[in-house]
């Protein structure tokens, strides 16, 4: 009776979660990139840290996520632009971190993994704002690759660009997330 009671104990903690974390031995790319008719740019950075959890089997039931990104480690190819950057726009000694909390909402099997749904909140210069998105978990042999992409509104995470600098940086920011996660249940 015991043996039955303990299994159906696990059932009911959800033993069937697997919790993956960033593989900081893989290359893990975050870019964020301004178009403009001027100048475009992208900045790049590895420095990307978080989990997921979710079932293997249904990825959308009783999923959590966190992922950091450590805003002082992008580099745009110029020394100047990234320290301007970091002091007079994303004021990184204050917020160092932009990060993104949430669940995958719905998730469809594909030939790869996991096509998904994602919402949730996303922390950025002191503002945080509620997010959808959509992307891929690749399978892979130690978890899943991460492949999304999305657009910010700097205005929406009163992020200043001085009137001189709009035509050298763009509002609309998009981001591109290529990263891989190892599962850690195992």
């Amino acid at each position: 009776m015991k043996i039955i009671l303990l299994i159906f104990l696990l059932l009911t903690l959800n033993i069937f979660s697997e919790e993956y974390h960033i593989d900081k031995k893989k290359k893990n790319v975050v870019k964020f990139i301004s178009e403009t008719p001027l100048e475009d740019f992208e900045g790049i950075t590895d420095k990307i840290d978080g989990y997921l959890m979710g079932n293997p089997k249904n990825m959308s039931e009783k999923s959590e996520m966190y992922f950091e990104i450590q805003l002082n480690s992008i580099k745009t190819g110029i020394g100047l632009r990234d320290r301007h950057m970091r002091e007079n726009y994303l004021h990184t000694e204050k917020y160092p971190i932009t990060h993104f909390t949430g669940k995958i909402t719905d998730s469809k099997k594909n030939s790869n993994g996991w096509d998904v749904n994602v919402e949730g909140d996303i922390f950025i210069h002191g503002v945080k704002k509620k997010m959808k998105s959509k992307g891929e978990l690749i399978k892979t042999s130690e978890g899943y690759r991460i492949k999304s992409n999305f657009e910010i509104v700097l205005s929406d995470f009163k992020v200043e660009i001085p009137s001189l600098m709009f035509q050298k940086i763009n509002e609309n920011i998009k981001i591109e997330l290529d990263f891989y996660l190892m599962n850690v249940s195992k």
